[in-house]
């Protein structure tokens, strides 16, 4: 059997580059933001903070948060038929 090459950003040059216009330092709202149970977010990677990033085929994806685990949250989305729960920080997350 062969083992897996790269890592879990390998393919994502387009998908975790960041407009002109967010370039620079992080956001101290989204860093810092606080989310209720209950309230839908959407997945959108900040590219300059690796930790507690989801995996990349879940980008873009909305979901519910379920709780929180630490300074992150749990979110729950459906993926194709099944329901998921995964850790994310909140400097990931945007409030729809």
């Amino acid at each position: 059997m062969t083992t897996r090459i790269g890592t879990s950003r390998r393919k994502t040059r387009q998908k975790f580059s960041k407009s002109f216009k967010e370039k620079g330092k992080l956001s101290i709202r989204r860093f810092m933001q606080e989310l209720s149970r209950g309230d839908k977010v959407v997945m959108k990677a900040e590219p300059g903070y690796q930790k507690g990033m989801y995996h990349p085929r879940f980008h873009g994806k909305t979901g519910v948060v379920a709780g929180k685990q630490g300074d992150c949250y749990l979110v729950k989305f459906m993926d194709n038929a099944k329901d998921k729960t995964i850790i994310v920080h909140p400097v990931h997350l945007k409030k729809v």
